[in-house]
């Protein structure tokens, strides 16, 4: 059960009964079973069904041929440095961030989590070890329970809903006062360090900056973040929404990454020269992104919402230009002194798996440095996107590319990458199953 020796394991869970032994499903779901704290200390095998990892965001799945026509089990192995008593729950209750591997003990492909690790152990082979930092905006709505009603901001201490007016505004007249206190007391808690916090541009939108570090580690805090925040949200009588694009005419979130390699045993950033000059790593790494990008939008926009933020291209670039600077291209150079020298990939929605999402950006990223690939131009200003540098606009060209991309498959394998293209096909059905206001409204009066 547990990946780690658990010294002092049961002294930091006295008193707890119940763990949450979850592990990341396809869209960074929080997927498991509750074990008792007796069980988990014995170390008890848990298992799960291998079909569950590919759970489609309504709940169904797709052909038991895509995990296995048995729909065998996996087992569910903690990672020590992942088990956490829930600030947030008013029964003494744990949670564990799980790897999930084949019963022989080898990962599974279908686990993001342990393609994520992949990654970075190819990394690890040429001694080098890559750094992130993800960048998660969210909205927090008061409660909606009426899909079918828009979202609407929580009711401020002035007895007014905010209207757009308090993007970067450090006043407190919103009311979240309280709902934001208790989040950062439960991070604390958590061991979850941040750098910034701001208002963003949207109404009631705000940004969380994770401090940079570890792949891994960032992905299981912005797992273990977003968690934590819809449950912190429902204790406040709140909403927490990280969809791409949850109101119209407004910005939507992005889960903007920003990437670094350094050499393992120096610590120096490979993105630059002792003169503090950008190496040909740097551009080969910016080239194998740009080369993959078409390729993994699906990966980065997972759903048919995340299109809608991508059509609005506003500090939400739909392309694979890079630029220093210049929040209009997918990739960019932020100012920075050599030893920080970064790429910030700003494709991903807040509804991305970051497991997936920076294994993507990163796999990527080594790829170029590899076969020495060499990236376009930079552009700055206001620019025009090259055809061969723009990316698909829909959830449905996006799944046809990656359904193509070889390269996607040499990286993840054809088992994870069929998979997950089948599970995204039955989520587009089931949209493609419903019609909008927008079609009832306009094309009912049509002759």
């Amino acid at each position: 059960m547990l990946s780690d020796g658990h010294n002092s394991l049961a002294q930091r869970l006295m008193g707890i009964d119940e763990i949450e032994c979850v592990t990341p499903d396809l869209n960074g779901v929080p997927r498991g079973k509750v074990m008792t704290a007796e069980g988990f200390l014995e170390g008890r095998r848990l298992q799960l069904a291998r079909g569950v990892l590919l759970q489609c965001i309504m709940g169904g799945y797709p052909a038991a041929k895509f995990y296995g026509s048995d729909d065998g089990d996996l087992a569910l192995i903690a990672d020590a440095q992942q088990i956490h008593r829930l600030p947030w729950s008013e029964e003494p209750r744990a949670l564990a961030i799980c790897d999930a591997d084949e019963l022989d003990g080898e990962p599974s492909s279908l686990s993001t989590r342990g393609q994520l690790k992949a990654v970075i152990a190819r990394y690890a082979r040429h001694g080098w070890s890559p750094v992130v930092a993800t960048e998660l905006e969210f909205f927090v709505f008061a409660h909606n329970s009426d899909p079918a009603q828009p979202f609407q901001p929580p009711v401020g201490l002035d007895g007014r809903r905010e209207d757009g007016q308090s993007a970067f505004c450090v006043s407190s007249s919103n009311g979240l006062r309280p709902f934001f206190g208790e989040v950062y007391k439960c991070m604390a808690a958590l061991g979850l360090p941040r750098d910034t916090f701001m208002h963003e541009m949207g109404v009631s939108q705000f940004e969380i900056n994770l401090l940079h570090g570890d792949p891994l580690l960032l992905a299981d805090q912005t797992f273990l973040f977003k968690h934590m925040l819809k449950e912190v949200a429902l204790k406040h009588g709140l909403s927490v929404v990280c969809m791409a694009k949850p109101l119209a005419h407004t910005p939507g979130s992005s889960m903007h990454i920003h990437q670094s390699v350094v050499d393992s045993v120096s610590g120096q950033n490979i993105f630059s020269d002792a003169d503090g000059s950008a190496t040909a790593a740097f551009a080969h790494f910016i080239g194998g992104q740009q080369a993959a990008m078409a390729d993994f939008t699906a990966l980065f926009a997972p759903n048919v919402n995340s299109y809608h933020r991508l059509c609005h291209p506003f500090a939400s670039p739909n392309n694979a230009c890079w630029s220093h600077d210049n929040r209009a291209a997918g990739l960019r150079i932020p100012a920075s002194a050599p030893v920080a020298r970064r790429v910030e990939n700003r494709l991903p929605g807040a509804d991305a798996n970051p497991y997936l999402a920076i294994a993507a950006s990163l796999a990527a990223g080594l790829y170029g440095i590899e076969h020495r690939l060499q990236p376009s131009e930079p552009i700055q200003g206001e620019f025009a996107v090259p055809d061969n540098l723009s990316l698909p606009c829909t959830l449905h060209a996006a799944l046809e590319r990656l359904k193509r991309s070889l390269l996607a498959k040499e990286l993840f394998g054809a088992e994870f990458i069929e998979g997950y293209i089948a599970s995204k096909t039955l989520e587009l059905t089931s949209f493609f199953n419903e019609i909008t206001p927008w079609e009832r409204r306009i094309l009912a009066s049509q002759a």
